[in-house]
């Protein structure tokens, strides 16, 4: 295949590894940066009708969609990462079936959900923690979104797999665009249509579809290597195996946070609806430092994947490296930027006093909590690269294995401040189970890497 600027594989092969990185993750940095921005103008909008039960709905009902980001993460992830081997394989006719098995998957998985999730949507409430007034604003919000479930499962696939054969700027650009959507929409659904906080779930699901069809637009008639045609849905055994054995890392992996938003929602409760706010408010904020670092370790692996296929083992430890500095700096950087405008930048979501002291002590945790998990991500991401579902598993599952325990003794033994903290100390808990991971798998790579120099010389 030729090689230059315009072909996929300049940038996974010949390019400097600092104009690699740029070019796939800041697209991605930027785009997860915009798309954090979901949730943020939902709070914004809703906080402006100053009633705390309907803000504290909308943090209740983040771990319904966490589950569905987590279903589509299964084909994204899982699909996405298959599609950079087989390109490191030079191997585009297997890639154009997994990118048609995995976008017609995602929108089957979509639809059965939704037709799963309309007759129990009492008993999700509950399982939510919603409670008094918070009920019947968090059934509003969440039938929305099982409604709409198809179109969001959907997206959080294709945007994985456009950027899987390095069209990073697509993947950033279908972002944008449901950012956009979202925003136009947000005020008049709310305000204009007195539709209130299921209105403001209404401009998501819109703000989806509108991404979804920019994909597809982009797979049946500007794509370079891969389809989401039907000759091409070919689903078979070793397909599905292969997209599965990463994805459902992935889904474990959102799951396990699922878990943990349903217990933080619970015990947060008992508190009072200024603990939820306050929770809610600071998730959102250090999202912005998380979702940078998420952007970074997400952007890249694409290049891994090829990069250790294609056994150009150096090529792949100067990405990993030159990242993880990039994630500590940037992560560093935009907390310390938070932490110093923590009191102006709380006050634009409420004005309540008890929400905003409660919620910059839950920041400050959260803070701490990003820089270990920006590590975690990456190491994480490394295992999903290069197929090692194992490392993989272990890596998704720590993290919620040691938070429950965490969480349920620390708000029995400490109350508020041990339910707090215990999301930091899983962090750094999590950390070291990574580390000790990578360390077995660069020294596998690094021999690896002898083998090959010793055989080049033979």
């Amino acid at each position: 295949m030729e090689q230059n600027k315009d072909s996929y594989s300049y940038y996974f092969e010949d390019a400097p590894i600092p104009k690699a990185i740029a070019h796939m993750a800041v697209p991605m940095m930027l785009g997860m940066s915009i798309n954090m921005l979901y949730s943020i103008i939902d709070a914004f909008f809703i906080g402006k009708l100053n009633n705390t039960a309907m803000m504290s709905a909308v943090t209740l009902a983040l771990p319904f969609t966490t589950i569905l980001m987590a279903i589509g993460n299964i084909f994204g992830t899982g699909g996405g990462t298959y599609i950079s081997r087989l390109l490191g394989e030079k191997d585009l006719g297997d890639a154009k079936k997994i990118s048609s098995v995995s976008f017609y998957l995602s929108l089957l998985s979509g639809f059965i959900f939704m037709l799963l999730a309309i007759p129990l949507l009492h008993p999700i409430l509950q399982i939510l923690g919603a409670r008094g007034d918070t009920v019947s604003f968090t059934q509003s919000y969440i039938m929305v979104f099982i409604i709409g479930s198809p179109f969001v499962i959907a997206n959080f696939t294709l945007e994985q797999i456009v950027r899987a054969e390095g069209a990073s700027t697509i993947s950033m650009n279908g972002m944008i665009i449901s950012v956009i959507i979202n925003v136009i929409l947000d005020p008049i659904l709310i305000f204009t249509c007195n539709l209130g906080i299921a209105g403001a779930a209404l401009g998501t699901i819109i703000g989806n579809l509108g991404a979804v069809l920019y994909y597809v637009y982009y797979l049946r008639n500007k794509s370079a290597t891969l389809t989401i045609s039907l000759k091409t849905f070919k689903p078979t055994r070793t397909i599905c195996s292969n997209i599965f054995k990463i994805g459902i890392t992935a889904f474990l992996l959102d799951g396990f946070l699922m878990v943990s938003s349903l217990l933080l929602n619970n015990f947060s409760a008992r508190y009072g609806d200024y603990v939820v706010a306050g929770f809610g408010i600071s998730l959102r904020l250090v999202q912005l430092s998380e979702f940078i670092g998420m952007g970074l370790y997400m952007g890249v692996v694409p290049l891994i994947s090829y990069a250790y296929t294609a056994k150009n083992v150096k090529r792949m430890k100067k990405v990993i490296n030159t990242t993880t500095t990039y994630i500590l700096i940037l992560t560093i950087f935009i907390s310390l930027i938070i932490f110093i405008f923590r009191y102006p930048i709380y006050h634009l979501f409420s004005r309540d006093v008890n929400v905003i002291n409660t919620g910059i002590y839950i920041l400050i945790a959260m803070l701490i909590s990003s820089l270990f998990a920006a590590i975690t991500g990456i190491i994480t991401a490394i295992f999903q690269a290069v197929g090692r579902a194992k490392e993989a598993t272990i890596m998704s599952m720590a993290q919620g294995i040691l938070l429950i325990p965490i969480m349920v003794s620390g708000n029995y033994i400490f109350g508020l401040h041990g339910l707090i903290w215990s999301m930091t100390v899983t962090e750094v808990l999590t950390y070291l189970v990574g580390l000790c991971l990578w360390i077995k798998f660069n020294r596998d790579t690094t021999k690896i890497d002898s083998d090959l120099d010793i055989n080049n010389c033979l």
